[in-house]
């Protein structure tokens, strides 16, 4: 079984046991989280949502918050003496699967 969700502005397809990225939650290494904007739940049997699926969530326990590797952003104006050099490092939740409950 497997479902779709949306977090973060962007959608993830889940399964149990699996372990995935998304974008920062306000959470504790250890707690429980919800997802409720299931978007499809696919098996033996698949539903979709208009837009979301009715009484579908999935839960989760965040294993830890972290920091991707650093993007660098190098701007250069050629024959002008002009460049500017930034870095970011976006924050990330990783969150293991427990159950999909549709």
């Amino acid at each position: 079984m497997y479902a779709i969700i949306k977090t973060g502005g962007k959608q993830y397809k889940v399964e149990a046991g699996e372990a995935i990225y998304v974008e920062k939650l306000a959470a504790n290494a250890g707690d429980k989280v919800t997802f409720d904007d299931v978007v499809l739940v696919g098996g033996e049997k698949t539903v979709i949502g208009t837009p979301v699926v009715d009484g579908a969530s999935v839960t989760g326990t965040v294993e830890k918050q972290g920091r991707e590797k650093k993007v660098v952003t190098f701007k250069y104006k050629r024959r002008k003496g002009s460049h500017s050099k930034q870095g970011h490092r976006q924050p990330y939740t990783k969150v293991v699967i427990d159950a999909i409950n549709a």
